[in-house]
């Protein structure tokens, strides 16, 4: 096997099933047929050259509690460089994006369930303070798809079937917000990159893994992955298709978009007089030529006629939600000493 397709196989294997063992490279060494120093030496060449973003544990924000939305700003382009750090300075804000439409900064917020000031509370300071003309606030009503992972290797098929997301229930204990903070951190490209971590909370790894087992069943944490920045690993393209759906058709043509392959994320969200577009699709490909050719086949199949392609023309921000972080009490503190 070339090295490039060395590559794209280790990608594609961190993307979807990062294991959580004690020798984590060892494991993907075994399944690739090489040693663990040559896996080693290849993601941390990966990360070096930025096309490995980040490894740690995707967490349900809802399930731990926190309000969130997708929000969008329609900003003066004079405003748009401000606006944007104003943004981002909130630690609730993950992914920040300029975007080509009227309403041209997008961007997810997540609010603690302590929260004082609450989710809408939050939005409208940040409005007034990036002088925004406008906003739409799009909180997720149902949610089919959230799962970023490029096709590296192109090997998988255009589309693929949803698993059924069967849930445990789980009361969370002081024992697993430490283990939730520790699987939030991106790892180091060592051997053992969980034993600082054991070590630091005297845990065993038999007992480490057995809470993260517990939280990945009960669905508190989505899966463990690597994540690529996109344009780096050769997905130049990502376009957020927008859909006005007759609310009765929503559900199956949800299910459908999501069964793309393509598709990272698929939600309906609430429409408005000033935006009739309730289900969203985040599609990504190599070019926006090939984007586009996606959406138009996803707008035959549906059926659909009113839609639109919201292509990101720059990312001001795409980080983790650090959970159980004392800097959004610090920021609302602020907020509030501002605003009396």
């Amino acid at each position: 096997m070339e090295q490039q397709e060395l590559e794209n196989e280790l990608l594609y294997h961190m993307q979807n099933s990062f294991p959580l063992t004690q020798k984590p490279f060892e494991t993907l060494a075994h399944t690739l047929g090489i040693s663990e120093e040559k896996v080693l030496s290849m993601v941390q060449k990966l990360k070096d050259d930025k096309i490995i973003r980040q490894t740690s544990a995707i967490f349900d924000t809802k399930r731990l509690g926190y309000k969130s939305s997708l929000v969008a700003f329609k900003v003066d382009e004079a405003d748009i460089e401000e606006a944007a750090a104003i943004i981002n300075a909130h630690p609730g804000v993950s992914h920040n994006y300029l975007r080509n439409h009227d309403y041209n900064i997008w961007f997810t917020m997540a609010v603690t369930p302590e929260s004082k000031l609450g989710l809408e509370k939050t939005i409208e300071i940040l409005k007034t303070r990036t002088k925004a003309k406008d906003a739409i606030i799009l909180p997720t009503l149902k949610m089919f798809k959230i799962s970023v992972k490029m096709d590296t290797t192109g090997k998988r098929a255009k589309k693929e079937k949803l698993k059924k997301l069967a849930h445990k229930e789980l009361m969370l204990t002081a024992r697993h917000v430490v283990v939730i903070k520790a699987l939030q951190q991106d790892i180091e490209v060592i051997s053992e990159p969980f034993k600082k971590a054991t070590q630091k909370l005297n845990l065993s790894y038999e007992a480490f893994f057995d809470l993260a087992k517990e939280l990945k069943e009960s669905g508190v944490m989505r899966r463990f992955a690597t994540i690529l920045n996109h344009r780096k690993a050769g997905f130049g393209a990502n376009a957020m298709s927008v859909w006005a759906v007759p609310q009765a058709e929503g559900e199956r043509i949800g299910k459908e978009m999501a069964e793309f392959s393509a598709v990272s994320h698929c939600y309906l969200r609430p429409s408005y007089p000033n935006w009739p577009y309730n289900l969203f699709a985040m599609v990504h490909a190599k070019t926006q030529e090939e984007c586009d050719t996606l959406i138009e086949e996803m707008a035959q199949q549906s059926g659909l006629t009113e839609y639109g392609k919201l292509y990101s023309t720059r990312e001001f921000k795409k980080q983790r939600l650090v959970y159980f972080d004392d800097t959004f009490e610090a920021w609302e503190e602020d907020a509030l000493i501002q605003s009396a």
